[in-house]
Order: C-alpha cells, then structure tokens, then sequence
C-alpha cells in the first residue's frame, strides 16, 4: 500500500464537550499515523469548539450555523438564513482547503460542511455517538463512504455494509485513571479517609442536576464519610458559589479540564448520558449514576442509559426524580460495596477503548488505497 502524501482532511461538528472531545482524538490520533496529514476544523461561531480546538493545536473555521427553535417556529426564519450562508461559506472552506475527506462527529457545522463536501464528490465519513442516530446523520447516510458507531444494532438507521462498530474516541488519558487516584486526590486537594462522589452536568453544566444537589447540600455537609467534586457549569458558577460553604466537604467547579484526574479521585460518578461521557465511563468502570436530559432529540440520552442499565452496568435516575432521589441515593449506593462491584464489573465490559485509532486507520487506509 502506498503512504499517500498531502492528505488534508476536514473535522467537522462541536457544540459540546460530547461532540468536541471525539472530534480531537480523532484528530490526534491522524496526526499519530501521519504528522504530515492537515487537518482543518469547521465548528458553529459562539460555541466552544471555537476555544477548545486551538487550545488543542489544531485550525478551526466558523460558522454562522444554530438550531432549530422548536418552541418558537417563526424564529426559525433566521435559523433558515444562517443554514444557507453556512452551506455558502461550507463551499468555500472546501474549494479553497481542497479535502481528501471530511469527517462529521455531529453538532450544528456538521450538517453543513458534509452536505457540501458530498455534493463536492469528496468522501464524507460519520461518526455517530448514540444509540439512536439524529436526523441530520440519517439523511447523510446515504453519501456517507462509512460510518462509525458505538453501538450494535444501527443498521435500523443505517445501510449495514457501512457500519463500523468502534465505540466513541475519549480524551487522551482516560485509560490510565487507575494509576492516577492519588494524583487526583491531591490535585483537587481532598481528603484520602473519604469516599469521593463526582458530579458531572455535561460540559455546559445541568440545572435539574444543580438543582438536585443544592436541595441536599445541608445534608450533605454532615456525612462525614463523603466528599463530593462538583462540575456545575459555566453558565451557574456563580449563583451557586454563594450557597457553598467553604472548607466544606463539596468542591464547587465550573469546568474541570484535567477529567482524567477527576475520574481518578472518584469512588462513584453521576453523570448525564450524553454517548461520549458513556463511553468515558465505561473506560473508567466505576459505579455510575446517570440523569438522561430530557432535552434532547428523540430523547436520546434515555436510550443511551438504558444500554447501560439493561445489563446492571449503571443505576438510572429519571431527570423529574432527581431532586429528591439523586444524593441520597449517591451515599446509600457507595455504603452498598456488593452492588458498586457489579455495577463496576458490568460496566467495564462494555469499553471500547481504541475508537479513536480504528477510526484513523480505516479511513487513513482509504485515502492510500484511492
């Protein structure tokens, strides 16, 4: 097989850490197999990817692109004209980048870019991370050369000869948090005699979630044997900061960049269950709480759970429960030795810790065999 030189490749996708964090694994695992390989992100203008992505070293381009307001149809008018200046502007990006192949990981600029790039002959590749695909991927299958996913049984969305089951790509370091505990222990500066909870609301944080935890928060100050990390989100940081006490058993965070060192520190994680933080979590294999959102395409996050709690690999807790059942239920589980075992056992069988490098590979392959 001969090494094919000059490849350029376009990333496309972002929005949340869910889609973000595959998007540059993948990349990073490209740039393993070949340094020379370009790459180029187009991502949705004011989103995070905008910041993360040079962060990570890579070029990134915006665009204009948002989604549909389905509580509000007559805002869509503008929705409309941003989706036709993105497929514009998606033209332009390919005419003057000139890709190999373009690689959609989902989120708003995903659509755009693939659509233009297929019609552009250039090979699109997709990346689906959940149990039940979304609308923009389904209609893309078609012209999609291959398509990737985490779970079994997507041949209902998805033509069967294109399906490559590879699971989601994670950060990089997720695999080693059981040599990290320690570490992460002292990095966010807890006490080693106590169990440690993380509480995880997606990257942009979770109200009902928030919520659920403030309601218990007098509570949980007296449980002497447990601490709690929690990631709240940006958005809440600072409403909430008021109500934590300091030098108290809680650790109020808006984001935490090293998560691997977070995952080291806990004994048990609650968690939404976006498919990215899923396949994190089966990586990790400890026990696990999930809040699915409820605000999701075709509920999603709920399908996504069940996966997990269908084999006694994670505990689920609807999003409307929460309140009342989350923290409690957190400290009644890590008391329950026998039940984290089998929840940790469950859910480590369920990793699929190379995604990232599969997906490199096959497509990489492609280039060099076309």
């Amino acid at each position: 097989m001969n090494k094919k030189s000059n490849i350029r490749i376009i990333i496309s996708g972002g929005g949340t850490g869910g889609h973000l964090f595959p998007a540059i694994a993948i990349a990073n695992a490209l740039k393993k197999i070949n340094p020379e390989i370009e790459i180029l992100f187009v991502g949705a203008l004011g989103r995070m990817e905008m910041e993360k992505v040079p962060a990570a070293g890579y070029q990134i381009i915006g665009l204009p692109v948002e989604g549909f307001n389905r509580k509000h149809i007559y805002k869509n008018i503008r929705v409309i004209f941003k989706l036709l200046k993105s497929l514009w502007l998606s033209r332009t990006i390919i005419r003057k980048f000139r890709p190999h192949a373009a690689i959609g990981v989902g989120g708003y600029a995903s659509g755009p870019l693939l659509w233009m790039a297929s019609f552009s002959k250039i090979p699109i590749y997709i990346q689906e991370q959940n149990s039940y695909a979304g609308i923009t991927n389904k209609l893309l299958a078609k012209r999609a050369k291959r398509i990737f996913v985490a779970y079994s049984n997507m041949e209902k969305f998805f033509p069967a000869k294109k399906i490559h089951i590879t699971g989601n790509p994670v950060r990089e370091g997720i695999e080693l948090v059981h040599s990290l505990r320690l570490r992460g222990i002292e990095h966010f500066k807890l006490s080693p005699q106590r169990k440690t909870i993380l509480c995880l609301g997606g990257s942009l944080g979770a109200r009902s979630i928030n919520d659920a935890i403030v309601a218990y928060l007098e509570w949980f100050y007296e449980q002497q044997h447990v601490q709690l990390i929690w990631q709240c989100g940006k958005i809440y940081f600072e409403r909430l900061k008021s109500l934590v006490e300091p030098h108290r058993n809680v650790l109020l965070l808006d984001f935490i960049s090293d998560m691997e060192l977070a995952y080291a520190a806990a004994d048990l994680i609650i968690s939404r269950a976006g498919a990215g933080t899923i396949s994190e979590l089966c990586i990790v294999g400890k026990p696990v709480i999930l809040v699915p959102s409820p605000n999701v395409a075709e509920d999603h996050q709920t399908k996504n759970a069940l996966t997990l709690t269908n084999v006694d690999a994670a505990i689920m807790i609807p999003d409307n429960e929460a309140k009342v059942k989350l923290l409690p239920e957190a400290v009644n589980l890590l008391t329950n030795t026998e039940k984290c075992a089998i929840l940790s056992e469950n859910i480590k069988k369920l990793a699929l810790p190379d995604a990232a490098q599969h997906i490199a590979h096959v497509i990489v392959n492609d280039l060099n065999e076309s």
